[in-house]
């Protein structure tokens, strides 16, 4: 599998985003702004990217599992869609569910981006039918229903 180019305009005075491993799902969004979040207070954080996906490709804001842990910190709309038509900045939605107030410096890594693929307007086409072909053994049971254990 050949490397999908991604254009992006880095507004900020912080590096271009990059995966930290080989491994890595996610890249880092890194904030552009000085923000305090007090206990259970919501904020939008802008991160000063830009990007021009593929119309086949969206961007997933996504929380780092440190900052949760460590303080209560996460992504409140997780995760969070760039869909492939936008192209203003990358803000992330935060939340702290703490019992403290969390200063992020600029610079700071506050929330990871998955690159996925989708299916859209462009390769889908909803059809409306009077019943599915395919009877599955779930078939409409739902929250809990495939049990615990």
């Amino acid at each position: 599998m050949g490397k999908e180019e991604i254009e992006i305009i880095n507004k900020s005075d912080n590096q271009d985003p990059d995966y930290q491993t080989l491994g890595s799902a996610g890249f880092d969004l890194r904030s552009n702004e000085e923000v305090i979040i007090l206990p259970k207070e919501i904020v939008l954080v802008g991160t000063g990217l830009h990007f021009q996906l593929p119309i086949y490709l969206e961007m997933q804001v996504r929380p780092r599992s440190g900052l949760a842990l460590k303080h209560g910190i996460t992504v409140l709309n997780s995760p969070g869609t760039i869909d492939s038509d936008y192209q203003g900045e990358v803000k992330v939605i935060l939340i702290n569910h703490g019992d403290k107030q969390f200063k992020i410096e600029k610079g700071d890594r506050i929330a990871q981006a998955v690159i996925a693929l989708v299916c859209n307007k462009e390769s889908t086409v909803f059809k409306t039918v009077k019943e599915f072909n395919n009877v599955t053994l779930r078939g409409t049971d739902g929250f809990g229903s495939t049990g615990t254990k």
